[in-house]
């Protein structure tokens, strides 16, 4: 592990450098924010793991179809000298590129990717727009409407709860309290 894979500025700056989107900064801040809990949780070293889920979007903006997303966003960063580890995470995080997920943070990625966004579109609906609202019943709720947020994978939420060993109800409250811990960073 690089000590620049550690380092929430350079990857911050890596990010801001592919990314012009308000929405896709404000998601990798938002899966970052979730990933970051589940690393205190687990022990585990939250800035590296912080970092993955920071940079697994990255390219998504310049590169944003499934021949090239991912792959584009870990072949730069081979270039800049990320770990195989590090880079592996990212690419597990999307099942069409065939990468297993062995690892926790892999895990951990995966489960929160969707759920991170889907609890920010939930919270855009609540009369005072504030993820303090948002309540584990409402993010079901608006689950089952399949016009509601339509682009976000319902299939990835539930499959990375099942992955992580989590009852699907426990993650996504754990999930939104580490929003709700974060919101002014996430303007949530």
């Amino acid at each position: 592990m690089s000590d620049f894979e550690r380092d929430r500025d350079h990857c911050l700056s890596i990010l801001n450098e592919y990314t012009k989107s308000e929405s896709l900064i404000k998601h990798a801040l938002a899966v970052e924010t979730c990933v970051r809990a589940y690393a205190v949780k687990l022990n585990e070293d939250e800035e590296y793991w912080g970092n993955v889920a920071l940079l697994h979007d990255f390219d998504y903006e310049m590169y944003p179809t499934a021949e090239e997303h991912p792959y584009k966003g870990n072949e730069i960063l081979k270039e800049r000298g990320f770990s195989d580890e590090f880079r592996n995470a990212i690419m597990s995080h999307a099942d069409y590129t065939g990468v297993k997920r062995t690892s926790k943070l892999e895990k951990v990625l995966f489960a929160c990717d969707e759920l991170a966004g889907f609890i920010t579109a939930v919270t855009y609906v609540r009369p005072s727009r504030t993820v303090d609202e948002v309540e584990v019943k409402s993010v079901f709720k608006k689950m089952k409407d399949k016009a509601f947020a339509r682009t976000v994978n319902r299939e990835d939420i539930i499959k990375g709860a099942e992955e992580l060993g989590i009852p699907l109800e426990e993650h996504i409250q754990f999930c939104i309290n580490a929003m709700k811990n974060k919101k002014e960073l996430l303007g949530l």
